[in-house]
């Protein structure tokens, strides 16, 4: 058995695919890919709540106020246009963002007493809608003042002005620490990226060694050889699993470096409360994580090799294998969604419970009790679909389908 996982390792080595998609991808291109793209998202967001609004307004003599408000904020442009007619001409054109319609009556109602209503038109066909939320801003703070003003004519104190504007204050305190808010965020993406890494890189060398074994006709002279043929499966296993945990791993360790540089470095601009967030993620935390993706490698190496032993040549094995990555990936996107969490029931369900565990081990919440029972549950997992792999390799209807 080892004698052919040496073989075939010594041939994945020389194989400058396998190198580029086990050790550089992992520590260098993944880590600046992803840390490039959180960067450039804080940015755009940032800038997509500063950056300037140009806006038509119809009306103006109905609420010189209003108009006047939205005037002097910071971060809006006005731009005439010549009826109402033209706004949306205007909005598709990308002349002005939106426009609003102040009707006839609208201080008179507000001087009644009665709710005024203005329109706004805008283009609400976005992911991230900022537009609906800078406008409501403005609204809001002129619908503050026109109550303190209505108020202020009732002789009111302070805290009776105080009730009349907001009868029930809503004081938030978070019972989560800074760390558990970030690994909120943090913790839910990593998953996905340890894991995609863990499969992604075993899969390529899985093709190989099955189809790609089939199509060069070396499969026979390899049954031929005076070895049982679990030991082959071990030996293939072994390989996969291997390159898939490395890959993983490696990955680990470049986050590790990221999160000292962060949290270590002062030639990076981060914010205190950032800093030692990421200096509270320890040595024991990325151990843990490391420990979680043995199992799971093993689950990954089992399943492509399975695949990439049926296939009948290495195209059908692409073919195969990428509804499977789709497959893995849905069980990992469920971890995120919200009243999932880690419990004895999601502890038992395949990668969800690895992405939980994960999440919570950044938050630093863990509950080791749930971390060893998703180590023991992925093991037996990963232990079944060996057995299985090694039943499905017996079967000279898999090994020479035609």
């Amino acid at each position: 058995m080892w004698t052919i996982y040496l073989k075939e390792m010594l041939e994945l080595v020389r194989d400058r695919k396998t190198l580029i998609f086990t050790i550089l991808i992992p520590i260098l291109a993944l880590p600046l890919i992803f840390g490039s793209f959180a960067y450039l998202s804080a940015t755009i967001f940032k800038n997509a709540q500063r950056v300037e609004l140009k806006y038509a307004v119809f009306g103006t003599q109905h609420s010189p106020a209003l108009a006047q408000r939205f005037a002097q904020s910071k971060g809006f442009s006005e731009v005439p246009l010549e009826s109402i007619e033209a706004i949306k001409n205007a909005i598709d054109d990308d002349r002005i963002k939106f426009a609003l319609i102040i009707p006839a009556g609208f201080d008179s109602n507000l001087a009644q007493g009665r709710q005024a209503t203005v329109d706004l038109h805008y283009n609400s066909a976005v992911a991230v809608d900022t537009i609906e939320k800078r406008v409501r801003g403005i609204i809001n703070t002129h619908n503050t003042e026109l109550r303190q003003v209505a108020l202020s004519s009732l002789n009111l104190s302070k805290d009776q002005l105080a009730f009349a504007l907001n009868p029930i204050k809503l004081d938030e305190r978070s019972t989560a620490g800074k760390r558990e808010q970030m690994g909120a965020l943090i913790g839910g993406i990593l998953p996905y990226i340890l894991l995609s890494v863990c499969l992604m890189a075993a899969m390529y060398p899985a093709i190989d060694l099955g189809a790609g074994e089939k199509e060069r006709g070396t499969l026979e002279s390899l049954l031929l050889a005076p070895v049982p043929r679990s030991a082959i499966v071990f030996a293939k296993f072994g390989v996969l699993f291997t390159v898939g945990l490395t890959s993983a791993l490696l990955m680990v360790l470049s986050i590790g470096a990221l999160l000292f540089l962060f949290g270590h470095s002062i030639s990076i601009n981060v914010t205190q409360d950032l800093t030692q967030i990421l200096r509270s993620i320890g040595p024991l935390d990325l151990a843990m994580l490391g420990l979680m993706l043995v199992p799971t490698s093993a689950i990954f190496a089992s399943l492509l090799l399975s695949l990439s032993i049926y296939a009948h040549s290495f195209k059908e094995a692409q073919g195969m294998i990428q509804p499977l990555i789709l497959l893995v990936l849905l069980p990992i996107i469920l971890a995120l969604l919200p009243g999932i969490e880690l419990n004895s029931f999601w502890a038992m369900v395949p990668l969800t419970n690895v992405s939980l565990a994960m999440k919570e081990l950044i938050k630093g919440t863990m509950d080791y009790r749930m971390f060893l029972a998703i180590l023991l549950s992925t093991s037996v997992i990963a232990g079944g679909l060996l057995s299985w792999c090694q039943w499905w390799f017996n079967r000279e209807d898999v090994l020479f389908r035609h």
